[in-house]
């Protein structure tokens, strides 16, 4: 296996990583108009993520970067490309991020309503924008011979992209219904797992459309496999979740993200952007890619620095593992 190879594999376990933990602090965000009834619950699911929210965006921008190091052809088309949308992305995120920081600061209530409302759009926006992008990326789009992106955004709202987006929005809302009954307490645990079933039951009609979609267009065998481990696991986590066994519902739902998204790898490979106008003006892994030289420097940081940081994560994730209720919020104080 070349280099290359290697990097686009690397690439895919970043995005991976970054669907299956921000996926669920996303979900979070949507429940918080939802799921929650009163400012106590809303701050009961705000502190769910709140140690962690931030830390799984490391994912993102490590998944960026890489790109732009390993695949910079990929990285310049892809980015001026779907300027428009990734930039609507890039706006969710700081705001997003600000939202979790300001909302506590001053006690009127317009105040807080206004943040949490913010929370709630800013993380249903890139939910579904994320899937329309990856959904274009699969497709294909119009690429022409200088390897430069000559379509429209219109043309990234096609059927297959904004199916895609429902489906990451769906699956991730259902991803953070499952870790809220998991990680609380009390009323707010039960009504996350009836609302579980619910929205389980849509992201299993979406999801099986847009992957049989995907297979049929430009699958194989390897594809089907993880498109059934998929499909497998997002039943067994709606099985779970009836029964009660939070945890394992989570970890399942996880597996479907994780299959999900290599399914989508697994079709893309050895294209990183197809081109709908020449197939000869595709992408690839070969014609996009840096130097052997700076792949091989890429690989040796890899190597040092992606266990540090997941040994920091799994810290994290255990220091706070508590589940927590409306009687652990105390009075704000200001």
């Amino acid at each position: 296996m070349e280099l290359h190879d290697v990097w686009f594999v690397l690439i895919a376990v970043l995005w991976i990583g970054y669907f299956f933990l921000e996926g669920f602090d996303f979900g979070v965000g949507v429940l918080t108009r939802l799921l929650a009834r009163d400012r106590a619950e809303k701050r009961v699911l705000i502190n769910t993520i709140g140690p962690v929210w931030d830390g799984n965006e490391v994912w993102l921008l490590t998944a960026g970067g890489a790109t732009f190091a390993a695949f910079p052809e990929w990285y310049a088309t892809l980015f001026s490309g779907f300027y428009l949308p990734l930039l609507v992305i890039l706006v969710c995120l700081i705001v997003r991020g600000v939202a979790f920081e300001y909302r506590a600061k001053r006690p009127e209530e317009h105040w807080q309503r206004n943040w949490e409302t913010a929370i709630f759009w800013t993380s249903l926006i890139p939910a579904f924008l994320w899937g329309v992008a990856f959904g274009n990326i699969v497709r294909g789009v119009k690429i022409d011979a200088e390897f430069e992106y000559v379509g429209t955004v219109w043309d990234l709202l096609n059927p297959y992209a904004l199916l895609g987006g429902l489906v990451t929005l769906s699956l991730f809302t259902f991803h953070g219904t499952v870790f809220t009954a998991l990680k609380t307490v009390g009323e707010i645990r039960a009504r996350a797992r009836k609302l579980a079933l619910r929205v389980g039951l849509v992201t299993a009609v979406l999801a099986l459309v847009f992957l049989l979609w995907t297979q049929a267009d430009r699958g194989d065998g390897t594809s089907l496999v993880a498109m059934a481990v998929a499909v497998a696991a997002l039943v067994a986590a709606l099985a779970a979740n009836q029964a009660g066994r939070e945890g394992w519902s989570f970890a399942l739902s996880g597996v479907t993200i994780v299959a999900a998204v290599a399914m989508l790898f697994l079709t893309l490979f050895p294209n990183v952007m197809p081109s709908t106008l020449d197939a000869d003006w595709s992408l690839t892994v070969t014609n996009a890619s840096s130097s052997p030289y700076t792949l091989k420097i890429m690989t040796w940081l890899a190597v040092i620095a992606t266990p540090l940081v997941m040994l920091y994560q799994g810290w994290t994730y255990w220091v706070f593992r508590k589940r927590i209720g409306t009687q652990h919020i105390a009075d704000p104080v200001h």
